[in-house]
C-alpha cells in the first residue's frame, strides 16, 4: 500500500489544477450566503461526525471484524471529507462552494474528533487506550491542495469573468479525464488488496460507502436541504480522506498497524467508483427531467 511516485506527487498537483479550476466557476457570494445560512453544514457536520461513526459501528457489530479491522473500519467513519468530494460534486451540478466549506471544516474539527473516535475505538475493540493525534501538517497540506487553489480561483472570477466563463467547459472536461485518471490508478495500485480483502472487508466497505451517500443525500432532501446542496453533502459525507488515516494508521509514531489500513485503503477505490456512478444517476435524472 506504499505510494507510488504518481500518487504521491503527481496526484495532488493535478487536484491543485483541477481546484483552481472549480474556483473558477465560484463567486464569493457563494460561500457568504452560508453565513447567514449554515443548516446545511450543521447537518453535514452532523451527519459526518456522529452519524457515520455510530452507522459503522452497527456494520461492524453485524459482520463480526477482528479488532484490527474493526479499528480500521471506525479510522475510516471518521475521517473528513475528501477533498476529491469537490469534483464529484461539480460533475454533478451540486453546490461546489458547500462541498469546499465541508471538506474544510471537518478536516479541522477531525483534529479533535478523529483521536477521539479512535482511542474509544481502541477501548472498544482491545480494550486499551492509544494516545493519538492529528498532525497539524497534514492538516495544512489538504488546505494547500484544495482550498488555496480554489480560493485563487474565486478571486480570478471576481476581477476576470470573461476568463473564467470561457475556461468552464475545458475544466469540466479536465475534471472529467482527471477522475477517470484517479479511478484507474487506484484500481490497480490496490488491485491485489481488493482480491484479496473483497469478499469480507470489500463488501462491508461498499456498503458503507454506498449508505454514506444515501444518507448525505436523502436525509437533507427530507429536512428541506435544496437539491444542489444535497448533492454537495451526499458527495463530502460519501468521499472521505481515506488516504489521511491510511496514513495514521501505518505511522510508526500513531498506530503502527497496517492491518488498521486495510479497510480505508480498500474504500478509496471502492468510493471512487460508488461516487462516479451515483453522479450518473444524478446526472442521468436531471436530463430526463
Amino acid at each position: 500500500m506504499q505510494q507510488s511516485l504518481t500518487l504521491s506527487i503527481g496526484l495532488p498537483a493535478g487536484l491543485v489544477i483541477v481546484m483552481l479550476g472549480l474556483g473558477l466557476s465560484l463567486r464569493i457570494q457563494d460561500f457568504t450566503r452560508y453565513l447567514s445560512r449554515p443548516w446545511p453544514i450543521v447537518l453535514g457536520l452532523l451527519c459526518q461526525i456522529v452519524l457515520l461513526p455510530l452507522l459503522c459501528f452497527a456494520l461492524i457489530y453485524a459482520v463480526d471484524f477482528p479488532p484490527a479491522i474493526s479499528v480500521g473500519m471506525m479510522l475510516l467513519a471518521a475521517s473528513p471529507g475528501g477533498t476529491s468530494a469537490a469534483l464529484f460534486t461539480h460533475l454533478a451540478r451540486g453546490d461546489v462552494a458547500l462541498s469546499l466549506i465541508l471538506a474544510a471544516a471537518t478536516t479541522l474539527i477531525a483534529l479533535v474528533s478523529l483521536p477521539v473516535i479512535v482511542n474509544l475505538s481502541m477501548i472498544v475493540f482491545y480494550g486499551e487506550a492509544r494516545t493519538v493525534r492529528l498532525d497539524i501538517a497534514q492538516v495544512l497540506l489538504i488546505f494547500a491542495i484544495a482550498v488555496v487553489p480554489a480560493s485563487i480561483g474565486v478571486f480570478v472570477r471576481s476581477r476576470f469573468p470573461d476568463l473564467a466563463e470561457r475556461l468552464d467547459r475545458p475544466v469540466k472536461t479536465i475534471t472529467m479525464i482527471f477522475l477517470v485518471g484517479l479511478i484507474s490508478i487506484a484500481l490497480i495500485g490496490q488491485w491485489r488488496l481488493l482480491v484479496v480483502w473483497g469478499p469480507t472487508v470489500g463488501l462491508v466497505t461498499l456498503i458503507f460507502a454506498v449508505l454514506s451517500l444515501l444518507v448525505g443525500y436523502c436525509l437533507p432532501l427530507l429536512l428541506g436541504v435544496e437539491p444542489r446542496q444535497a448533492v454537495a453533502l451526499s458527495m463530502s459525507i460519501g468521499i472521505h480522506n481515506a488516504a489521511l488515516v491510511i496514513a495514521l494508521a501505518m505511522s510508526e509514531h500513531m498506530l503502527n498497524n497496517a492491518e488498521m489500513a486495510i479497510p480505508p485503503a480498500a474504500y478509496g477505490v471502492i468510493a471512487y467508483i460508488v461516487g462516479g456512478i451515483f453522479v450518473w444517476i444524478l446526472n442521468r435524472r436531471q436530463a430526463v427531467s
